[in-house]
């Protein structure tokens, strides 16, 4: 997790995208365009929606949030503007989530107080992981390997 002022969130993603050697970002409708940072990797807009193969070539996706929480560091999308559908923060290895630090709340009862329980809700508290039966860890196994959250404020 880095926190920057919002005027360098997108450097903050330009960073993280050059971290990993992404060579495309998946952007999701209703993302505002100056998060969006301007770089050597291809730009793939989701809309009309990419195919699966299509967001598991991608190598990172951006997205935004719904609220976060600080007790668990769990972000919950909704799949509102900016964040996307469901398939895109599972099949691309980087996911890189834009928090706002208004949007954070303390514990999971505050959160879901500001989320509408009829949406599709996922919560990400973390890089996909898993152990088998020998407690190998293997990253990745049901969504990204990587996990960046920016948190934008104000200063």
């Amino acid at each position: 997790m880095v926190r920057v002022p919002v005027a360098r969130a997108a450097v903050a993603v330009q960073d993280a995208l050059v971290r990993t050697g992404a060579r495309s970002l998946v952007v999701p409708p209703g993302l505002p365009a100056d998060l969006i940072p301007q770089g050597p990797w291809s730009r793939l807009e989701d809309s009309p929606p990419l195919t699966p193969g299509q967001l598991d070539a991608a190598d990172a996706v951006l997205t935004t949030a719904a609220t976060a929480i600080a007790v668990t560091g769990t972000v919950i999308l909704d799949h509102g503007p900016g964040q996307g559908r469901r398939a895109l923060t599972l099949l691309p290895d980087q996911h890189i989530c834009l928090v706002r630090e208004d949007q954070i709340v303390f514990d999971v009862p505050e959160a879901l107080s500001r989320v509408d329980p009829y949406r599709p809700l996922t919560l990400v508290s973390g890089p996909s992981a898993t152990s088998d039966i020998e407690l190998d860890r293997v990253e990745g196994v049901h969504g990204p390997r990587t996990l960046d959250i920016i948190v934008i404020g104000d200063t």
